[in-house]
């Protein structure tokens, strides 16, 4: 069985306008409230995650660290990560500099974004994803221009 999962960013929660379109549109998506550090939210996407297979994880900003992060210590179980303006230049994601991933990630980043560097993250997931596929568009660090507007239907399937 496929999972489809949202993690939502630092200051947002499951009820957040991601959050929402995706209960909308994909009602079998789990989209959870992360809260705490780092660790405390990762404890719970773990919990969360725990003996499920075949994962298409949607992270955005923070909540792409965290898929990210989760990625490369869970690789047989994500078949597909999407990433949304992933603050990957944090120093929680410098352990896994320098692996490399093959599943297929898709990442998109606003041009215009001013929370979230796009040159410094496009390098990092570049050295990090061999199967990496990277949009930069028009918008800011949340995508609100284009993210109703993004294929999601395709990048949610396996």
């Amino acid at each position: 069985m496929t999972y489809r999962v949202f993690i939502h960013g630092l200051e947002s929660s499951g009820q957040g306008a991601k959050g929402v379109f995706f209960r909308e549109r994909y009602p079998d998506m789990l989209v959870e409230d992360y809260e705490g550090t780092f660790a405390a939210r990762m404890e719970k996407l773990n919990g969360l995650l725990a003996g499920k297979e075949e994962l298409i994880l949607v992270g955005s900003s923070y909540g792409g660290l965290m898929a990210a992060v989760y990625t490369f210590d869970h690789p047989e179980q994500v078949k597909k990560l999407i990433l949304l303006a992933p603050a990957l230049m944090l120093t929680e994601f410098a352990p896994y500099q320098g692996r490399r991933l093959t599943l297929p990630v898709k990442l998109y980043h606003g041009r215009q974004d001013e929370i979230v560097p796009p040159e410094s993250v496009k390098e990092i997931a570049a050295a990090a994803y061999a199967n990496l596929a990277y949009h930069a568009v028009d918008d800011d660090h949340s995508l609100h221009a284009t993210f109703a507007a993004m294929p999601w239907d395709i990048l949610l399937k396996i």
